[in-house]
């Protein structure tokens, strides 16, 4: 029996090695028994994005949800995160699902649970899932069809639905405008087809149906998205780039001399919008990650901060309760007021867009109006592919206090709220956190330069490897 355990966002695992039809039999099965357990509607919106398997899978989900007494609305296409997120919402589900393993390179596949607020289910909420996992899988009495004839499955156009809530909610005209400045890299995922409909004049890259993602892990970050930035660089025309994750709720963004604008970055600008041109208000809400910066700008606009551990799940759980303006991570999930507390690369992609439209200016000026109020920084970031063992070492060396300095870099004080982030001798900062999806250690600094935050980096590589 393979032990089925939920990470920082959903069930992922390699797929025909743990990720099979009899483990996502499994789980089905037990989250229509958490759903037949809570005052909720026993109605669950279903989807899948592009990777292989994915439609199979979300069949197999249905099946076992509607002979638990589900009845399922399922996607007759591939669809993104926010998608399903926004039709539990506006549907009134019980809960939300979708097969996807994110940004996770091709050979995964994944299992996000969503609430009916249009978010990820609690933690709490999916300890109880995991609680109720069988040994086996299931069986189911009847085939897809048969549910289907049974009124226990239908079919939903949910980005049909996500597409009229954009429209609504946005100057569409405006947009449709200024989609022959936008150069947008898909990256073979799930928002593809709904920006192509609702700007088609965008120039697009990866933006086709190919689970293999051409062997790329589908995280849109500057190093996956080199033909975006030639293409940005080299067209005038251009003026700004919007990537998308595998799911479409994570964002990469570019200006408009091909250069990656990271999400500390894009927070700023966000925070600047949203209070300066929309007039909103509310609680900023951070991952444990996220530039320093953040919390300078939110000081100067006298906004309340509140940081969680990492995990969109956490961040979530603040936008539910409270009166939050933003709710953001350093890994290209944002979500903000307005929308549903979810991330949602599509969405952001459309808010900077307006941004820039509405003031006429371009995305680098924008970001040194900001430099102008907090100072002009950078966040660098190492994946470190290392043995389970090391990785477990290094972790222990971290919980005890072992490095008291990396290269010439002095710590001065340790925080440990979500992994271990070292405040050194030149204001700057280092951190240390193992992957919550992913067999990785990942290393981050903040500095003054993106210069500075490197030599940080490979000083502190150097030291904890050694």
């Amino acid at each position: 029996m393979d032990t089925i355990k939920f990470g920082t966002d959903g069930w992922r695992a390699i797929i025909a090695d743990t990720f099979t039809v009899n483990n996502v039999n499994r789980v089905a099965w037990a989250t229509a028994k958490w759903l037949q357990s809570e005052p909720l509607e026993k109605h669950c919106v279903l989807g899948y994005d592009c990777r292989f398997g994915g439609q199979l899978f979300a069949e197999e989900t249905a099946c076992v949800l509607a002979s638990e007494g589900i009845k399922v609305s399922l996607s007759p296409s591939f669809v993104s995160t926010p998608m399903i997120s926004l039709a539990a919402f506006k549907m009134k589900a019980g809960a939300g699902i979708i097969l996807t393993a994110s940004h996770n390179p091709p050979s995964y596949n994944g299992f996000k649970i969503k609430a009916h607020y249009g978010g990820p289910a609690s933690p709490a909420e999916v300890s109880k899932i995991e609680d109720l996992i069988p040994d086996s899988a299931v069986l189911v009495p009847h085939s897809l069809q048969a549910y289907l004839d049974q009124g226990m499955v239908e079919y939903v156009d949910f980005e049909s639905m996500y597409i009229e809530h954009c429209q609504y909610q946005f100057d569409m005209d405006l947009l449709q405008k200024n989609a022959p400045q936008l150069a947008y890299d898909a990256m073979y995922g799930a928002g593809q087809a709904a920006v192509r409909k609702m700007l088609p004049k965008t120039q697009f890259l990866h933006a086709d149906y190919n689970p293999s993602f051409m062997g790329r892990a589908p995280e849109p970050i500057a190093k996956n998205l080199p033909e975006l930035s030639d293409l940005i660089a080299n067209t005038p025309e251009l003026t700004c780039g919007l990537a998308t994750d595998g799911d479409a709720d994570r964002i990469g963004f570019f200006d408009e001399h091909g250069t990656f604008v990271d999400s500390h970055h894009l927070i700023l600008l966000l925070i600047e919008y949203l209070t300066d041109y929309k007039g909103y208000t509310g609680k900023v809400v951070k991952s444990f990650s996220v530039s320093d910066k953040v919390q300078a700008l939110a000081d100067l606009k006298g906004l309340e901060t509140i940081t969680t551990k990492i995990g969109f799940k956490y961040i979530c759980e603040h936008m539910v309760e409270d009166d939050v303006l933003i709710g953001a991570e350093e890994s290209g999930g944002i979500a903000i007021k307005g929308h549903i507390p979810e991330r949602d690369g599509v969405w952001m992609g459309l808010v900077l867009m307006e941004y820039c439209a509405k003031t006429g200016k371009t995305v680098s000026q924008l970001i040194q109006d900001v430099y102008a109020k907090v100072g002009s920084f950078a966040v660098e970031r190492y994946d470190l592919h290392i043995n389970n063992d090391l990785k477990l070492s290094i972790i222990e060396n971290c919980k005890s206090n072992h490095y008291d300095s990396f290269g010439d870099y002095k710590i001065t004080q340790m925080e440990d709220t979500d992994g271990f982030k070292f405040r050194l001798n030149t204001g700057a900062w280092v951190m240390i956190r193992p992957s919550g999806t992913e067999p990785v250690l990942r290393v981050y600094s903040e500095a003054a330069t993106s210069e500075e935050a490197f030599r940080i980096l490979d000083a502190t590589q150097a030291a904890i490897l050694n």
